[in-house]
């Protein structure tokens, strides 16, 4: 059977993609480049002190993620019953406390071979959820020192937005729903308050804070970051240019099967919506001096080379691999659990079944809410075949492959 929620797909699941081939639909997909001028990231490091890297904020990681055994009930029922996580950790509920979970990435994003220098690394997306005006919608990153799995230490940074030629900076204001790393850039989504569809990050300019208090920016005495160590100030964004009903990017992650690597993104739509979810890619450039950006034309446009339409609302999360494609619904109003749909882009790559879509079968009912309820991002750890995600407190992993086995 399936929820109300989900009246959009049959029983035999969403089908194929739809692929997107029309000018005036990829057009929409269209980003630009703005970069920051150099002259104001050197001005505000100027004022900050010396960048410093991910090794220098890894070594100040002072928390400690608590294993699966130690998680409480409800923090469990935020893992998958079908495919099962085979590694999961909970975050301490003193510091995630009115802050909503959001996107992974890792250092397989970053690095083909898994590692960032000498370290494994996890980087967690949060946002603020209750708090002060002031503080309300706050971003952070969770930077996760996994080189020893069985202990997951971790730090926050801020993200930030430099303004005033670098002379200030603002708290980034947004829902961390997408985040990927890539190179030396961490790519972040923004909300639909802000112009940008994604700010870029560069994992060589992380500054310190050098006051501890609430406020974000400049102050008397020094540079605060909501009583963070760290600070992320952005080195460019990509903004919507596709026009008033462009999709904005709400989910995105790496792609690592395609020539060059490539950034998939997917918008949301509503649960109970009347169509389906746009999915699409950016290429990354190979261009000297363009390291972790996404590639642009002389104008500073971003074109997508390939877009499909899936039949699933509701959309969360997205992940593509080879011709399979892994999108992610959260638990509808009446649901415990999510969906995790397979989809192909033709019927005939699906090993010629009659559907090119599958979803894990579980409970006595034979649903197909199998998946975590919330999980608005997809990481794959090339390296380790594994996919990393979080919903709400828990954060867990699970091999691509046994997604694979358990949705044909």
């Amino acid at each position: 059977m399936i929820s109300a929620s989900q009246a959009t797909v049959t029983h035999d699941g969403p089908g194929p993609l739809k692929p997107i081939t029309t000018s005036a639909e990829t057009r929409k997909l269209q980003l630009r480049e703005d970069l920051v001028p150099g002259a104001a990231l050197d001005r505000l490091a100027a004022g900050m002190g010396r960048p410093v890297g991910v090794s220098a904020v890894l070594d100040e990681a002072d928390r400690t993620l608590r294993d699966a055994i130690d998680c409480s009930q409800a923090e469990r029922r935020a893992l998958p019953l079908s495919p099962t996580a085979t590694r999961a950790y909970c975050w301490n509920t003193d510091d995630t406390q009115g802050w909503r979970a959001g996107a992974v990435t890792t250092s397989g994003d970053a690095d083909d071979d898994g590692v960032w220098g000498a370290n494994r690394v996890i980087l967690s997306g949060w946002s603020r959820s209750g708090g002060t005006t002031a503080d309300h919608g706050l971003a952070r990153v969770g930077f996760v020192k996994a080189g020893d799995l069985n202990h997951l230490s971790y730090t926050w940074a801020l993200l930030a937005v430099p303004v005033d030629g670098g002379r200030d900076y603002r708290g980034l204001v947004s829902h961390v729903s997408g985040m990927v790393w890539y190179q030396d850039k961490l790519l972040v989504t923004a909300d639909d308050g802000d112009r940008a569809a994604l700010y870029v990050y560069d994992m060589n300019r992380i500054q310190r804070a050098t006051v501890s208090g609430d406020a974000v920016g400049r102050v008397p005495g020094g540079w605060s970051a909501h009583g963070y160590r760290f600070v992320l100030p952005a080195v460019g964004s990509y903004e919507l240019s596709g026009g008033s009903d462009a999709p904005r990017p709400a989910t995105v992650s790496l792609d690592r099967s395609t020539v060059p690597d490539s950034l998939v993104a997917g918008e949301w739509t509503l649960d109970d919506g009347d169509r389906g979810a746009r999915l699409w890619r950016y290429p990354f450039s190979a261009a000297p001096g363009r390291a972790g950006l996404l590639a642009a034309d002389a104008a500073g446009q971003v074109h997508s080379p390939q877009a499909y339409e899936t039949k699933l609302t509701g959309v969360r999360g997205v992940l593509s691999y080879g011709e399979q494609w892994y999108v992610t619904r959260a638990a509808g109003p009446s649901d415990r659990l999510g969906t995790l749909w397979r989809q192909t882009a033709d019927a005939d790559k699906a090993g010629g079944k009659a559907s090119a879509s599958g979803a894990a079968v579980c409970g006595a009912a034979e649903t197909h809410s199998c998946w975590s309820p919330q999980t608005e991002s997809l990481s794959y750890w090339e390296a380790t075949g594994e996919v990393w995600t979080q919903s709400g407190r828990a954060l867990f992993a699970l091999p691509l492959a046994s997604i694979d086995r358990t949705t044909e």
